[in-house]
């Protein structure tokens, strides 16, 4: 597959008109037409289903856009990074990150670095820790900041110093929110919106110890604003992290016993980086241990 190729494909695939994509990708429809049909032989599978109107992605076509996506990006910054002139230190450092208090030291580190590096920019990717773990594997993600537990067998890692506390965002006015903290007997049988991440849920079922078997999970999510949307509708009580920020209408109670994580920076161990990600990450593990 060609990279070329696999830009048309996502053009289309935006457009969803043979047409337009053609219009604007200033090539033929007809050898538009053509590079598809040949990259649906190479493939062995059919990408669109086509109507006189619109064409459509099959299953097959969304998989290929996703990973066409990540070659891509891949394949751009491969050619940023080569084309680095090395007398003034430039280039793009991918970090990913979920809904964490710890972004704060995150950001206070990347401020330090730009007042060095001030060509050096940062592309933020928020998600759940699968997410960044999977886009640090294929290589769209530089480093990643992860909740702990996390596996970092694969990794090279900084943990940071702030303590991520768990408790629960519950409509302002009901008797449960106005506890100073809440207790797994205060909890049980409520019902509950919690992360979708495994190793959390573990330590979150550790926690309710004798009511893990009454947690009543009614929705599970992998960032929190939505789960707060569905709080303030009444869909039910969301199990979370406290973040520095605030929801209309809704109050953050701490858990009790306390029920706290550390966080981590993370980057493939052994891997080979461009300039700018090397440079940060000898930063970073240079910095003073007071912010880890």
């Amino acid at each position: 597959m060609e990279l070329r190729v696999l830009n048309y494909f996502l053009m289309v695939a935006r457009e969803e008109n043979i047409t337009k994509a053609a219009q604007l990708l200033h090539i033929t429809q007809p050898t538009l037409s053509r590079q598809l049909m040949q990259l649906e032989e190479e493939l062995g599978v059919k990408l669109f289903d086509r109507s006189s109107h619109r064409i459509i992605l099959t299953s097959e076509g969304m998989l290929l856009k996703r990973r066409a996506q990540e070659m891509v990006t891949l394949a751009e910054r491969t050619r940023s990074e080569l084309e680095q002139k090395e007398e003034t230190l430039s280039g793009l450092v991918a970090v990913g990150s979920g809904e964490l208090q710890s972004v704060n030291e995150l950001s206070r580190l990347i401020a330090d670095f730009r007042e060095i590096h001030p060509l050096v920019t940062f592309d933020i990717y928020s998600g759940n820790a699968e997410e960044i773990k999977s886009r640090i594997a294929n290589g769209t993600l530089d480093i990643g900041l992860l909740l702990e537990p996390v596996d970092t067998s694969k990794y090279e890692f900084i943990r940071l110093n702030t303590r991520e506390q768990w408790g629960i965002l519950a409509p302002e006015n009901s008797d449960i929110a106005k506890k100073e903290f809440v207790t797994s007997n205060d909890l049980a049988g409520l019902p509950l919106i919690t992360t979708a991440s495994d190793p959390i849920q573990h330590e979150l079922s550790s926690w309710f110890g004798d009511n893990a078997k009454q947690m009543n999970v009614v929705s599970v999510y992998n960032l929190l604003y939505n789960s707060a949307i569905m709080v303030q509708n009444g869909v039910g009580i969301a199990l979370c992290l406290r973040l520095n920020c605030s929801y209309d209408g809704l109050s953050f109670v701490p858990l009790y016993p306390k029920l706290e994580f550390s966080s981590v920076l993370t980057w493939k161990d052994s891997q080979v980086f461009s300039p700018a990600t090397t440079a940060f990450i000898d930063f970073i593990k240079k910095c003073p241990k007071g912010i880890m």
